[in-house]
């Protein structure tokens, strides 16, 4: 369960949680952190400070915060997995760029274009495309169940006082009920269960549309099987300037909350699309399996000196870093 603390909310998302809750004393946890997250007033993806980077100020950064080395590697990775498809009638679409263009803002490319499109812009995909993200799934609001008495219990968010507190809800969301025949039929008690419904949901809407090519996402998450009997305090985390917390309640609107992906969901969703042979990978084994002639570059570029290309390397790929807490889901589809 979240933090006992008492949390106050600013003005802005006291107004918009009274606007969405309605005549309702509280909501899922799910449109809480839509709320929290994408309210064009009050949401944190809407406030306009620098959210990524590693300088003061800023809550996390990401592989895009290592400089032009990521967007490098992504784009020699792509190249190789399109194989005999000229890279050059493929537009690379990146979904969840960040502000400072995308990945391969800076980078040369082998590509017939770029295509950033930023978290709330309309999703509309080129007919030969690479659909890359990073760090855009994790982003996707979720369900929380917990464990009562052996049954699963929706946790919920309710406005008491001007203060947000955490509490079950009497019933489970449409969401969650349509898909309850894959939970197990007993509730551990206390056990918390994070479902990355809408995660799912938007490789649905992605892979749904019209159009051929390789589709590449970068993001951290378990198996089903992880979810349901490795992570019994949940996946949901917030950060603040660089802190990992799991006080979900703390600052909403200021923070940024992550709830780890399914992958086997992320993998069926593609299957049903028509993508071939859905492939997860470590970001290690994924660079060095795909990207292997741009590393082999580098070192020799950057040979006898630590430059920043070579760090950046190093936390991309190295198990203690990026390497291992990160996992790439790629498939194609002719």
């Amino acid at each position: 369960m979240s933090d006992e603390s008492v949390h106050f909310p600013s003005p802005e998302f006291l107004i918009a949680f009274r606007r969405e809750a309605g005549d309702g004393w509280a909501m899922s946890f799910a449109d809480y952190m839509a709320l929290a997250l994408y309210d064009p007033a009050a949401g944190y993806y809407a406030r306009a400070r620098r959210r990524i980077g590693r300088e003061a100020g800023s809550d996390f950064y990401t592989a895009t915060s290592l400089g032009p080395v990521f967007g490098e590697l992504v784009a020699a990775a792509s190249a190789d997995l399109l194989g005999p498809r000229p890279p050059g009638d493929f537009t690379f679409a990146e979904i969840g760029a960040d502000d400072a263009g995308g990945a391969l803002e800076k980078t040369p490319h082998p590509f017939g274009g770029i295509l950033p499109v930023s978290l709330g812009q309309p999703l509309t995909l080129p007919p030969r495309a690479i659909v890359f993200s990073n760090e855009l799934f994790d982003a996707q609001p979720c369900h929380r169940l917990v464990g009562r008495d052996g049954l699963w219990r929706e946790l919920g968010v309710a406005l008491r006082d001007n203060s947000l507190e955490e509490v079950l809800l009497p019933d489970l969301s449409l969401e969650v009920r349509e898909m309850a025949g894959r939970l197990p039929p007993v509730a551990p008690e206390g056990y918390q269960l994070d479902l990355p419904l809408a995660a799912a949901q938007l490789v649905r809407e992605i892979a749904v549309q019209s159009w051929s090519g390789l589709f590449v996402a970068i993001d951290y998450g378990k198996s089903w099987r992880e979810l349901v009997e490795e992570t019994p305090a949940g996946t949901v985390r917030a950060y603040h300037r660089h802190r990992q917390s799991n006080d979900l309640l703390d600052r909403p609107g200021e923070q940024d909350l992550t709830c780890h992906v399914c992958w086997d969901w992320m993998v069926e969703a593609l299957n049903k699309a028509g993508f071939a042979v859905p492939t997860l990978e470590s970001q290690e084994a994924f660079f060095v399996h795909h990207a292997s002639p741009a590393l082999g570059a580098i070192a020799a570029a950057e040979a006898g000196r630590l430059s920043s290309r070579k760090q950046g390397v190093m936390q991309l790929l190295h198990p203690a870093n990026m390497g291992r807490k990160f996992q790439v889901l790629w498939a194609l589809r002719d």
